[in-house]
């Protein structure tokens, strides 16, 4: 500013120091946010123009030079500031962006050693990810079923990942990995805790985005459970895919059955039609002795429970369990753990199990 002063030089000739742009780089590299930065310029900027007009008050000149040299100082230490701030700022920002796309890629090729290795160095996989190993952790897959424009998808994604942690009271940071736009993985530290609140949890992923659909493994501990937990994940994220029309959270916990029946949907579907025979119809009736029939088995076979739970009369839910027994052609008893894991399976996937229409 003094050497601006000194020679009078235009403002549109002045550019951003060396200095203040290699420390502008160097901030973002270590997560120093941009508004510390910026505070500190105007912090600088108060200070400087203070110290000009004690100056000036010191020298004692008349009223009109007062005027005149405050204004000057004013304009100029102003448009000085802006233009200088400015380009930092841009500095900032691409250093921050090349320096995230780096340890994000880093991260990643990390947590793909650590998810194919079988012997891996525990100490040095969470320098390496910062990330604790030797705690419970759950397993997280996020998309967005639609494009994104740029680094919003992935932006969405972080900003849902933190948000699920906190909610959740995560005492610790989740780690995030970027997949591709639109996709992540991600683990949420739960340290000794193994109890996790499910309900809280698909809340969070609702609550926090409108688009954004989860798969989420279990809680699982150590190196192998970050890696199971993993696997849990992305099993129910099959299972969410092939869904029709599916859910906005999947959780493996519980629907560990049919997510790894999901492996195979063509035998699945197969083995549920030789389950429901003519109850494996995606009609209404159908859905109403199905829906009916998974009622009265998860109750124990309770005809009032079941009439209570579906606001039916008794005498209707004996109807239509009769009904489903004759168009399956025994009892229930017969093959009761077959039927419920099969009525679990059309529940959670739906039509890609069923049949049209009668054969």
């Amino acid at each position: 500013m003094l050497h601006l002063f000194e020679n009078d030089m235009p403002l549109e000739n002045v550019e951003g120091p060396a200095s203040a742009l290699d420390y502008a780089r160097r901030l973002a590299q270590r997560n120093v946010p941009i508004s510390a930065l910026i505070r500190a310029y105007r912090i600088g900027h108060c200070r400087y123009v203070q110290w000009c007009l004690d100056e000036l008050h010191r020298q004692e000149p008349d009223e009109d030079v007062s005027a005149a040299t405050t204004r000057r100082m004013l304009e100029a230490s102003f448009g000085y500031i802006d233009r200088v701030s400015e380009r930092v700022i841009e500095v900032y920002q691409l250093e921050r962006d090349r320096w995230l796309l780096t340890q994000t890629a880093v991260r990643a090729g990390r947590v793909r050693e650590i998810l194919a290795e079988k012997q891996v160095d525990t100490d040095w996989a969470e320098s390496a990810l910062g990330y604790r190993l030797r705690q419970h952790h759950i397993g997280m897959v996020l998309w967005l079923p639609g494009r994104a424009h740029g680094d919003e998808g992935l932006a969405r994604l972080d900003r849902l990942t933190s948000g699920i942690a906190e909610t959740l009271g995560c005492r610790t940071k989740p780690l995030f990995v970027a997949r591709d736009e639109t996709l992540s993985w991600s683990w949420l530290p739960f340290g000794s805790q193994r109890a996790v609140p499910w309900d809280v949890l698909s809340s969070a992923v609702e609550d926090g985005d409108p688009a954004a659909r989860a798969a989420v493994g279990d809680v699982e501990s150590g190196v192998e459970g970050f890696r199971r937990t993993h696997r849990q994940a992305l099993r129910a994220q099959e299972l969410a895919m092939a869904a029709r029309p599916g859910v906005r959270v999947t959780v493996y916990a519980q629907v560990a059955p049919i997510a790894l029946m999901c492996m195979d949907i063509d035998d699945t579907r197969a083995w549920v039609w030789s389950v429901l025979g003519p109850l494996a119809v995606d009609d209404e009736h159908c859905t109403r002795l199905r829906e009916t029939l998974q009622i009265f088995l998860a109750t124990g076979c309770s005809y009032n429970a079941t009439a209570s739970r579906q606001i039916l009369h008794k005498n209707t839910v004996q109807y239509r369990i009769r009904k489903a027994e004759e168009a399956m052609g025994h009892p229930l008893y017969e093959r009761r753990t077959d039927l419920e894991v099969a009525l679990l399976a059309v529940q959670y996937l739906g039509p890609p199990l069923l049949r049209t229409s009668p054969s």
